[in-house]
Parts: structure tokens; sequence; C-alpha cells
């Protein structure tokens, strides 16, 4: 099942790979037993489905979990169901590149007015005055 991130984004199949792995940490002999831990990656340096702006700021949203080739890997072992594991690392796979798609606002550069600048030298020059009247008195 294609995985669906925008309307006009959607990771095929064959883009995601999927590893099961036996999930550390306690459960009793369901750990050593049951390969409940999923390994979800996919290739989006290769992908035809991002666009190139989307892939550069996937790379930088993703962290560590972007590999050396070029590859996105989330793990994940929060449930003791297989099925729930890998339900969790789509929809946060589908976040992360969801997040990549929206394009930050361009800043917009602003000025501070002369009469903001002449404000700011006045309020300097009054405390200056303020300081330069404290000092040592004179006994007589």
């Amino acid at each position: 099942m294609p995985l669906r991130i925008t309307d006009t984004i959607t990771i095929e199949d064959w883009e995601l790979t999927e590893q099961f792995v036996r999930s550390s940490g306690p459960g009793g002999q369901n750990v050593n037993k049951v390969s409940s831990a999923v390994e979800l990656r996919f290739e989006a340096e290769r992908s035809p489905a991002l666009p190139g702006p989307v892939k550069g700021r996937l790379r930088r949203i993703a962290g560590r979990r972007w590999t050396k080739d070029g590859a996105v890997v989330i793990q994940v072992s929060e449930e003791r169901s297989q099925a729930r594991n890998r339900e969790i690392a789509r929809e946060r796979m589908a976040e992360l590149i969801r997040r990549a798609s929206v394009a930050p606002k361009k800043r917009v550069k602003t000025r501070v007015s002369l009469n903001q600048k002449r404000k700011r030298v006045e309020a300097k020059k009054r405390r200056g005055e303020v300081k330069a009247l404290r000092g040592s008195v004179d006994p007589e």
C-alpha cells in the first residue's frame, strides 16, 4: 500500500524497505522469541517522488537518521505488536517527509526607522548624564 504524504507526493512500496529485528529491553520471553521491532528504510536520495528542494530539507530535518548513502532510517520498538510498530514507523516517515515538503517562509528584511535610532541615542545620553552626576561629593 503506497504511503500518501500530500496530494502531490506519494511514496511507492518498492521505495520502502522494512526489516524486523528483535526488540531490546523488558518483555520477558516475548523479547527473545518475536522480532517485533521494525526498521523502516526509505532511499530518499534516489526517490523519483521527491523534488530536489524537499530532499534537501528532508536531509536537514532527518539529522542522524539520514545515512551516508542518502537513505532515511526509522527504528521503532515501542509496542509489543509487530504490526503496530510497523504502523508507527510509517506514520513517522510520512510526518518527516510532510514537514520537509513545507517550504519555509522567506524572511523580509526590515529597517530601524530614523526616529527609533534618534530615541535610542537620546535615551543613552540621558542615562549617561545621570551616571555622570554620580561621583565623589566635594566636602566643602
